[in-house]
């Protein structure tokens, strides 16, 4: 049975953190000043523009009590991941879920915060949030419906969400808990204490910035591992700024995925809005979700 956090009231407090790369505060400024509008206060974190001068928005120890002191935070409710990166799988072993387990607060991101939306499904049975994180408020972003779906989410109305169908679509419905996230992420933490078990589920994925044949090689490591035996659905969200090799892949990454998934007697839908783009909808991960892929649209509601 999934746990799911309380849901924000006007005056409750989010913490913003930096648990992987490095983020300018000034890049998250709008996100502050937009989530405060909404009536949240807001406490931010050491490692949100913090003075590193690498990669990281701080070293591991940093990082690693950075987040573990907004997860003790009796005043915090949610924590938002400014961003992602690289990062949270060097210190999510050191993470002490102790507290948060009798009093499970919000996690919020997507991209390498698949590992703590895998890790504490798997061990715990907490919902955490697949959602838009800071950067995706600039640039007048936050007017968009996938930022204010965050704002749903968290308020616990319930969504309902639409998409295009796909010329690869198998249609058909299922229901089952939502999990899933990052496609690599997921690939690398098979055999981990964040593995994900997806029988009966309903499972997402997305990923960015990959050459086309990693995508074939992750696809099959979930078919091999068993990932993609028994699901109750797969969604196929947004795969971005793919890359070739010099001597061409061959096939389309969509292309790539159905080869890899036909036999299977699932539905499966393709584009659907959850990524590294500005399509990306809240997602309450291990929530029972409702998904028909039709034939002119597909919908997936709580």
């Amino acid at each position: 049975m999934i746990t799911t956090p309380n849901y924000l009231n006007p005056g409750d407090t989010i913490g913003i953190v930096c648990p992987a790369g490095y983020m300018n505060i000034e890049k998250a400024q709008t996100c502050i000043n937009v989530l405060q509008e909404w009536g949240y206060k807001i406490k931010v974190g050491k490692t949100l523009g913090s003075d590193s001068q690498n990669y990281f928005s701080g070293n591991d120890e940093e990082r690693l009590n950075d987040f573990q002191q907004m997860l003790d935070d009796d005043e915090v409710k949610a924590i938002l991941c400014a961003r992602g990166g690289y990062g949270i799988g060097r210190i999510i072993e050191q993470i002490n879920f102790k507290k948060f387990k009798k009093t499970p607060k919000w996690i919020i991101g997507f991209s390498d915060v698949t590992i703590l939306h895998s890790h504490i499904y798997s061990n715990y049975k907490i919902s955490t949030i697949h959602a838009p994180m800071a950067s995706a408020f600039n640039d007048e972003g936050y007017k968009n419906e996938f930022v204010h779906s965050l704002k749903n989410v968290l308020e616990g109305n319930k969504i309902k969400y639409e998409s295009a169908v796909h010329e690869f679509n198998k249609k058909g419905e299922a229901i089952g808990e939502l999990i899933g996230g990052n496609l690599t992420l997921l690939a690398h933490l098979t055999g981990s204490s964040s593995d994900i078990k997806t029988k009966g589920r309903i499972l997402f994925l997305e990923d960015v910035g990959e050459y086309l044949y990693n995508i074939d090689r992750m696809f099959y490591q979930l078919k091999r591992s068993g990932k993609l035996d028994k699901l109750a659905a797969l969604i196929i969200g947004g795969f971005t700024d793919m890359k070739d090799t010099e001597r061409p892949f061959g096939k389309s990454v969509h292309e790539i995925i159905n080869d890899v998934v036909k036999e299977y007697d699932y539905p499966v839908c393709y584009n659907f809005p959850v990524g590294h783009q500005k399509e990306n909808y809240a997602l309450k991960t291990g929530i029972g979700y409702k998904l028909k892929i039709g034939k002119t649209k597909v919908t997936l509601e709580e």
